[in-house]
């Protein structure tokens, strides 16, 4: 990870970036000698709080701000000492969201600055350098703050910037600009600067006319070349705009009325839950007291599932992501749903809290077919430090308790994992399980018996080289077999300008799987026109125009203030390729993407988006996006499944649609519950586009437990139909639509 703001050379210190092993202190969840059963959860969590903020890790710890300002207090520096550590100081204050702040301490060191370019002191000139570039990041912070965050607008931040989105208070806009121009000056070939210069001129209505010639990018280079209408972010009017950090999402029915709430988490550790209930009126209550989720502080990342069979679905909660050291050993939370709109923390009665280790990355499956759901957690251990998090595989056993079995099952991974997914690659009807990883990835082969193998080296599945991300199985090409999409987290705001200025990004892009079908795959990223640098965290895949075909969303950026990289659409063109429809939808947000679900939430049939946005340090909080579906006039078919043999909400479950079109009889395939590690679409109520189908002339169900294959005629278009496993009907539910409001 770099630092929010760029550190100042030389005399930086411990400053010079925030790197992915972290100076942080050690402890648990816990005070000492106090067992964290007798705490409340918030006491719990607030303890953690406590911790973070008192040490030295470089995103909550003041430590390293309290350390600068007591070096300059100390008095006897030199001026370009002196000049140094306002400078950290500006990064620092910046840290922490305090914009004005951060431009008074550069300002200050302005004042310390020599009166010419020191033409024969390198060092001195390196740092004239860096302070041109953080006086022109913390201007760009209090340009965001001042105008996208105090004046909202349903286009703010969208990448092209256009009409509302355009700053109407320009004068930290042009404070910046003037700072990119000094330091392009002395730094003429940093490709991120220019990147930022021309993001900035746009914020200020000076784009392209204000960017000469030889400092332009051509930002028309990645219009869409398919329109797919325009996607309004709509979540202000609903009140749904979460003011958070990163996090994740997850839309559900949780409280069984027909209509999809909204539970979102932020890794900010004083941040609760947030609980959105759908009312069905066009509008939104957040019921996060009432459901008893205010208590559950922190969270980088959100999954649900049935856990206990009991058709409601709990939540997962996963803490301690980046952290290293001892900061990142914070427990998970198991929230049971009580089925009647509360959850109640069962981490420790279920056994998932006697091992607090850093994650941000788990899945639920039925990995022995036994009919409930387990799960595995891909923690974080760093290869140079001592203290390693091996991944866990709990099994549960029936009764709401789970037993820890990674060692004797394979699949310790020891590694630091990015990114879980179950899928069944290789349709012998047992789930297997891909892990994303810094370094490379394994695909753990279900062998049977709760025994894995890993065959990625033999497969060819350890890439993307470096840092892997978020991962899912899917099917993208209708085929029946199971891809793998995978997610590579290299790609520095540089890289991305080089792709939009048509040169060599010298970066590493996602890899894309096709399943062969006879146990191999072959990685066509490239030719599915996806060889693009897209720094994805968070991301996700659904179907943007009911077609039958799975598209790609992916929420980008990293911790960096500097890192403003628009999040990318991608529309599966028949499976044949992927075309970057990011302009034409209105998907170019170039805050930071996390959380991404692709979920109907007024029931008109068609996927709307739901984007939970922000950053991962204290002062980069940004209000969540809902993007609604204009439609495009394809058919639909929501199915609900009930397990009886096989686990409830059906995971692992296979569907098969045999339509009619007036271009003949075609295929669309779906596995329910692959799910990305970032994303939290809808498990309870598949969600499948049919395209220009005339007729369903069949629907196929396939149970993971019973292995039992279900056919059914008479569906009908348009329609939500529930399947019993076991049952010889389907039966017709009730799809009640919504009318949210949409800005002028």
């Amino acid at each position: 990870m770099r630092s929010p703001l760029p550190a100042s050379g030389p005399l930086c210190g411990a400053f010079v970036l925030l790197a992915l092993v972290l100076s942080c202190s050690s402890g648990r969840s816990a005070p000492a000698g106090v067992s964290p059963q007798r705490l409340s959860p918030k006491e719990e969590f607030q303890a953690v709080s406590e911790r973070l903020k008192n040490g030295s890790n470089n995103f909550w710890g003041m430590a390293p701000m309290r350390g600068l300002e007591k070096r300059l207090a100390a008095g006897s520096l030199s001026e370009a000492e002196q000049l140094a550590l306002h400078i950290q100081l500006c990064v620092e204050k910046a840290r922490f969201g305090d914009t004005k702040a951060a431009v008074q301490e550069i300002e200050t060191a302005a004042k310390l600055l020599p009166p010419e370019l020191p033409e024969l002191n390198p060092r001195l000139a390196e740092l004239l350098a860096r302070f041109y570039l953080v006086r022109a990041v913390a201007y760009m912070r209090d340009a965001e703050v001042s105008n996208c965050v105090a004046h909202h607008t349903s286009q703010s931040c969208i990448l092209p910037i256009r009409e509302s989105g355009i700053h109407p208070i320009k004068e930290p806009g042009l404070q910046a600009k003037a700072s990119l121009l000094d330091y392009l000056r002395l730094k003429p070939d940093d490709l991120m600067a220019r990147w930022l210069l021309n993001i900035v001129c746009m914020t200020i209505g000076e784009y392209p006319r204000g960017v000469s010639e030889s400092l332009r990018i051509d930002f028309n280079r990645f219009q869409s070349d398919h329109d797919v209408g325009r996607f309004v972010d709509i979540a202000p009017e609903l009140g749904i705009n979460t003011f958070s950090l990163a996090g994740g999402v997850v839309a559900e029915d949780l409280d069984g009325d027909g209509f999809l709430d909204i539970v979102v988490s932020s890794a900010d550790p004083e941040a609760s839950l947030t609980c959105y209930r759908n009312l069905g009126t066009g509008s939104f209550q957040d019921v996060t007291a009432r459901s008893g989720l205010q208590d559950q502080l922190g969270g980088l990342n959100l999954i649900d599932a049935d856990y206990d069979n009991d058709g409601d679905m709990d939540l997962l909660v996963l803490r301690g992501a980046w952290l290293h050291k001892g900061d990142g050993e914070i427990r998970k939370s198991l929230l049971r749903n009580n089925g009647d709109g509360t959850f109640t923390d069962v981490t420790w009665e279920a056994g998932l809290a006697s091992t607090a280790s850093p994650s941000q990355a788990c899945a639920w499956g039925d990995l022995d077919n036994d009919g409930d759901l387990d799960l595995y957690c891909g923690n974080e251990s760093p290869v140079d430090e001592p203290v390693h998090y091996p991944s866990q595989l709990f099994r549960n056993n029936g009764d709401g308790t789970f037993t820890e079995v990674a060692a004797e099952a394979g699949v310790t991974n020891d590694r630091f994992a990015k990114g879980v997914a179950f899928g069944d690659y290789d349709n012998d009807g047992d789930l297997d399980i891909y892990v994303s990883n810094v370094g490379e990835n394994r695909l753990y082969r279900n062998d049977g018996g709760l025994r894995f193998t890993d065959v990625a080296p033999a497969l060819g599945l350890t890439e993307p080289k470096g840092r892997s991300f978020a991962p899912w199985f899917f099917d993208y090409n209708n085929d029946g077999w199971l891809d793998i999409w995978v997610g590579a987290y290299d790609a520095p705001v540089a890289s991305i300008a080089a792709d939009y200025l048509g040169l060599p990004h010298h970066t590493n892009a996602p890899c894309l799987y096709r399943n062969n079908g006879d146990g191999t795959f072959t990685n066509v990223a490239e030719r599915m026109g996806l060889d693009h640098p897209y720094l994805p965290m968070g991301a996700n895949f659904g179907d943007l125009d009911n077609d039958g075909f799975l598209d790609i969303y992916l929420g980008t950026g990293d911790p960096d203030y500097r890192t403003l990289v628009p999040n990318v659409m991608l529309r599966n063109d028949r499976g044949e390729r992927f075309q970057d429809v990011t302009v034409s939808g209105g998907f170019g947000h170039l805050q930071k993407g996390h959380g991404i679900a692709f979920a109907d939430l007024d029931n008109d049939g068609d996927q709307d988006i739901y984007h939970e946005l922000g950053g991962f340090l204290v002062g980069d909080k940004f209000g969540n996006a809902m993007f609604l579906n204009p439609g495009h006039g394809n058919h639909f078919l929501d199915v609900k499944l009930v397990g009886r043999e096989s686990n409830r909400a059906g995971v692992g479950a296979r569907i098969k649609l045999i339509v009619e079109t007036p271009a003949g009889v075609r295929e669309i395939h779906r596995a329910v519950g692959c799910v990305s590690s970032f994303g939290g679409s809808p498990i309870r109520r598949q969600e499948i586009g049919l395209g220009d189908a005339k007729e369903i002339r069949k629907l196929e169900i396939w149970w993971p437990k019973s292995g039992q294959r279900q056919s059914y005629e008479g569906v009908p278009l348009d329609g939500f139909v529930e399947v019993t496993e076991g049952a010889a009907e389907f039966k017709i539910l009730p799809l009640r639509k919504i009318v949210f409001p949409v800005p002028r």
